[in-house]
């Protein structure tokens, strides 16, 4: 009989403490309920009797697959960016003055404007004048017969050329 007695004891308890607040964002037994059957749904279209179901149908009624662009895989891979678009890349590179210099070649402030170009693009753009000044040089010290070291064979050809 004392445990009787303890029962409806805790039962008084309970009934003058203030009813709980519903908590923000919790999951009730019906919307688990509809996510589940959801879900449930989306595992039915995808076993593979529902896929040989799907292959019945002729190609031509088929429609082309999409192609995602690679810029959002490549976001997605990486998560959300720490430092946003519009971002200029003076202040983001304040200490190295290499990249500065290149930042200012290409002609690009924001990070938008830079993530428009490819790696191989950068270096391209950037050691092709370096390159043309080379062949320069190769040509002036060849029409006064000279030649950078190796670089005979080229001196030869060219003074060959211009004659």
């Amino acid at each position: 009989m004392a445990k009787k007695k303890s029962a409806s004891v805790a039962r008084q308890v309970r009934a003058q403490r203030p009813p709980k607040k519903a908590v923000r964002g919790a999951k009730t037994a019906g919307a688990a309920k509809a996510r589940s059957n959801k879900n449930a749904d989306a595992r039915k279209r995808s076993t593979p009797a529902a896929s040989a179901q799907g292959k019945s149908k002729s190609s031509a009624t088929k429609k082309p697959a999409v192609r995602k662009n690679s810029r959002t895989k490549q976001s997605g891979a990486l998560g959300r960016p720490k430092v946003p678009g519009t971002a200029e890349l003076d202040q983001m590179f304040l200490k190295d003055f290499e990249a500065r210099q290149v930042f200012t070649f290409l002609g690009v402030k924001t990070l938008k404007e830079l993530e428009t170009h490819r790696p191989d693009e950068i270096v391209e753009r950037l050691t092709g004048p370096m390159v043309q000044t080379v062949q320069r040089i190769r040509k002036a010290l060849a029409v006064n017969h000279r030649f950078l070291a190796g670089d005979e064979l080229f001196a030869v050809e060219f003074c060959k050329q211009i004659r």
